[in-house]
């Protein structure tokens, strides 16, 4: 029998080699980091030079993701892969030119849009939802075509739901939960659920309060009931584990994630004045350290063995064998 993968679909931490450590302790084979949030090319192409500096110092800890194959080679020399993403396409600017350039540079996975209006659809935050847009739709085309997952985990509706329908290639949600266990526009209605499913998508749970049934006092149980009732629509084999952990983020951080360089006046997108801090984070998942306790609740869940591989990671490995490769 092959040895469980553990894959995170999200992290976006304040990286450190206290953190890659963490992520070794708990066994983490690969894990999805954000690269960009609101930045141009350039400053994109900083922050990929920052992670080949980080390559290179924690050589012993990491390694870059060029296929999904080099998820068994992290996991063969005890390593934790990196998958370089972004969580907007802002870096992309307005030449469709630039998704092969990043491609090429082991950026493999990209969100059509960041809570705001984008050049390719709509993000969750805006009160019109107008679909893909014509760039949208040649976007996803691009990416399709060169092996870069398309992911909607911060796209509206109406956007989600034609951006599954127009990609030739299976996309993915990497960090929501079911809006039945919390009723957010962050989280995904299940017709979008059972829709990325008939299509071969993949959802990752996220485990970031505010998309939580009780937020910051949800316990494990509750988590694992939630995954069982997501089994129930999308069947398990479209279902894995992004957590949306910002280890170690400042409150600036999290000020740059809502307001970039788009607003003059704060916004607080789904915290509030009253609290405007990140959320205190769960019990059972402080850190990176703590991702077993999610394996472990799920195996008391009553999962079985096969179908805890599958979420814990299993998922994730065999979507992104085809997903990463150029379309032939």
């Amino acid at each position: 029998m092959a040895e469980r993968v553990r894959i995170d679909g999200l992290q976006y931490s304040n990286w450190s080699r206290a953190i890659f450590e963490e992520m070794r302790a708990a066994g983490l084979d690969a894990v999805h980091v954000t690269a960009a949030y609101w930045e141009s090319a350039r400053e994109l192409m900083a922050n990929i030079g920052a992670w080949h500096r980080r390559f290179e110092a924690h050589a012993d800890l990491i390694m870059p993701i060029r296929t999904a194959a080099d998820i068994d080679r992290a996991k063969a020399s005890g390593r934790t892969g990196i998958i370089l993403g972004l969580q907007n396409c802002s870096p992309i600017e307005d030449s469709i030119d630039l998704v092969s350039v990043f491609k090429q540079l082991d950026v493999h996975i990209m969100q059509l849009s960041y809570n705001n209006q984008s050049l390719l659809c709509s993000g969750y935050l805006e009160d019109d939802d107008s679909g893909l847009s014509r760039f949208g739709r040649e976007a996803i085309r691009e990416m399709n075509r060169v092996g870069m997952v398309v992911d909607t985990s911060h796209t509206a509706e109406r956007s989600t739901l034609e951006a599954i329908e127009y990609s030739s290639r299976p996309t993915v949600v990497s960090h929501a939960n079911p809006q039945s266990v919390r009723d957010t526009p962050r989280n995904k209605s299940e017709r979008v659920m059972r829709a990325l499913a008939e299509s071969g998508g993949l959802m990752g749970f996220s485990c970031y309060p505010f998309h939580l049934p009780a937020r910051s006092d949800t316990t494990l149980e509750a988590f694992t009931e939630m995954v069982a009732r997501a089994v129930d629509v999308m069947g398990v084999s479209h279902l894995a584990i992004g957590t949306d952990l910002c280890q170690d983020q400042p409150i600036e951080v999290l000020s740059w994630m809502r307001n970039g360089h788009w607003a003059r006046v704060m916004d607080y997108g789904e915290g509030s004045a009253d609290q405007p801090d990140w959320p205190a984070p769960l019990g059972w998942l402080r850190g990176a350290a703590d991702f077993p306790n999610i394996e472990q609740g799920l195996e008391k869940r009553g999962f079985s063995s096969p179908e805890v591989d599958a979420l814990i990671g299993g998922n994730w490995r065999r979507f992104l064998d085809g997903a990463l490769q150029p379309q032939g």
